[in-house]
């Protein structure tokens, strides 16, 4: 049964007055934002002085090369590690042997419960200063392992969600218990983790900015120069957050057509405006002949 069937097309007094709820809100969002400029503007922060490294060449430089690119370095490496960390331990979790089961699920719960935060300063000041491995990778772990143990769940999660009938199926065909993981329950769970992946691919992104309080590299290292040099930390904050938005909102556009791509998401047509799925072959030829 479609959402179209179970959904209570509005009638026209709902209409018009989701209208004015609309119209309402909207002049709510564009006097507050109107107050907030005006305030800004009163305590002189719009004053060309504090937005001057943003458009000079050099701060911009330094902002997307040294600070963005790194960002995304971090971010996309430490998502890769994520997933083979998260594929491994989610189907260590769904062993039949204790001894594999176990392990696993302490190594999940414990990662997943520890904030990212000090999980960062933990690994960074045990193995990462001095002649450690350094702030860089002392990130990237601390997010693989965080996401990780987040994906982990995700994909057991995912897996389980696959009808018992399809493995039932595979079993019955005489294939192994890898077999059936590999090539039957895995391929068809992505398809239902895919969104809680995206999502936690943004997290990771965002997570990146936490390396600040361990002096690693990226968009918050570069972004604690300038607004030490220009004592702008609110333009800092307004250009930093901007650029976190848009590899965001990019990151989740080009995650969103893969998803459409794997999964085949087609909509379907409406009939009436009920919601009813349109009837085509011979189905629909059948309809004519009875009414």
């Amino acid at each position: 049964m479609t959402a179209g069937v179970l959904f209570d097309a509005p009638g026209p007094r709902t209409r018009a007055r989701h209208r004015v709820y609309t119209v309402l809100a909207s002049v709510v969002l564009l006097v507050v934002a109107a107050l907030v400029v005006w305030r800004l503007a009163e305590a002189g922060q719009f004053a060309y002085d504090l937005w001057e490294p943003f458009v000079t060449p050099v701060y911009m430089k330094a902002l997307l090369v040294d600070g963005l690119l790194k960002t995304l370095q971090m971010a996309f490496t430490a998502v890769t590690l994520a997933v083979v960390f998260g594929v491994l331990f989610g189907v260590g979790k769904l062993s039949d042997r204790g001894w594999v089961r176990w392990p696993c699920t302490i190594v999940v719960e414990f990662f997943r419960a520890v904030p990212v935060l000090l999980l960062m300063i933990f690994i960074f000041f045990s193995y990462g200063i001095g002649d450690g491995f350094g702030s860089y990778w002392s990130v990237v772990i601390a997010l693989t392992l965080y996401n990780g143990a987040v994906l982990a769940e995700v994909f057991r999660a995912g897996i389980e969600a696959v009808p018992h009938g399809q493995s039932e199926a595979a079993y019955a065909l005489g294939m192994r218990k890898t077999q059936v993981m590999t090539s039957i329950l895995l391929p068809q769970g992505v398809k239902i983790m895919l969104p809680a992946i995206i999502s936690q691919c943004v997290v990771a992104l965002k997570d990146t900015s936490l390396g600040y309080y361990i002096l690693a590299p990226g968009l918050t290292a570069v972004g604690k120069q300038i607004y030490g040099e220009f004592q702008n930390q609110l333009q800092t904050a307004i250009v930093v957050s901007a650029l976190y938005i848009a590899c965001n909102l990019v990151l989740t556009a080009v995650a969103t057509w893969v998803q459409h791509r794997l999964v085949g998401e087609r909509r379907q047509l409406e009939v009436g405006g009920l919601g009813l799925p349109a009837q085509t072959g011979e189905a629909g030829g059948a309809g004519h002949g009875h009414p």
